[in-house]
């Protein structure tokens, strides 16, 4: 029977920055396991599967009564990993929360899942503004540029935009939250390497881009912090000590 939506977290265990990151654990919890309870507080877990290519982590989730999917190893992002799940099984449209987003925002989940309802046939992604130049200049944070429909433009490691000085002034990041639709899919998994601009900039929604297809940009919170490096790792254990404490 065809869902009307499900989440999806790809986890891939050789991360080229961080590997390992999905079993990587964050005060005694793996990073997957928090990233998933944030997930289980917006929907059911009928609703949420892992798409991983990794035997480690299918016994995490094996242990942990998780819906998990397996694979293949030539997957080239999450993105296609999402689109060889939804060959076994089959929504309108498929929610990518990353994994190594472990305090994603529930709001933000709330209010993309609300949107794509709505919208179910439109390929849709989050932002937030950057306010600390550090981020701006992190050739680890996505940053997105878009028209003033939300139609995103383009999307870049590099800081964009920026004056011809050199000046940041407004810029925005991505946070990692999509809703993308079956047909979507099935058109971004026919290419079977990285497009140009994607594989430059080592960004998967640019591939849609590339393809022809608009992805509709939506603003989310601030509070989403993707795991990349230790230094991100360390800036998650502080925003949970720091709720825990409230």
């Amino acid at each position: 029977m065809k869902k009307k939506f499900i989440i999806v977290i790809p986890a891939r265990y050789n991360s080229s920055r961080l590997p390992g990151k999905p079993l990587i654990k964050i005060l005694g919890i793996p990073m997957l396991i928090r990233t998933y309870k944030q997930c289980l507080k917006v929907v059911s877990r009928d609703k949420i599967f892992i798409a991983t290519d990794d035997k480690r982590i299918q016994k995490l989730c094996d242990d942990n009564n998780m819906n998990c999917v397996m694979t293949s190893k030539k997957c080239l992002t999450g993105t296609d990993r999402i689109a060889e799940l939804s060959k076994k099984i089959k929504a309108s449209f498929y929610i990518n929360v990353q994994g190594d987003e472990p305090i994603c925002d529930t709001g933000d989940i709330k209010k993309l899942i609300k949107t794509a309802k709505k919208y179910p046939n439109r390929i849709i992604n989050g932002y937030t503004k950057i306010t600390d130049k550090k981020l701006f200049l992190s050739k680890h944070i996505p940053k997105v540029v878009f028209r003033n429909d939300g139609r995103l433009l383009y999307q870049s490691r590099s800081p964009i935009p920026i004056s011809k000085k050199g000046k940041f002034t407004h810029a925005w990041r991505q946070v990692c939250i999509y809703s993308i639709p079956y047909k979507a899919l099935k058109i971004f998994s026919k290419i079977k390497q990285k497009t140009i601009l994607e594989n430059i900039e080592d960004c998967e929604l640019i591939r849609f881009l590339e393809l022809g297809l608009e992805v509709h940009m939506i603003k989310m919170s601030n509070n989403s912090i993707s795991v990349d490096t230790k230094k991100d790792l360390i800036k998650v254990i502080k925003n949970i000590n720091y709720l825990s404490k409230r």
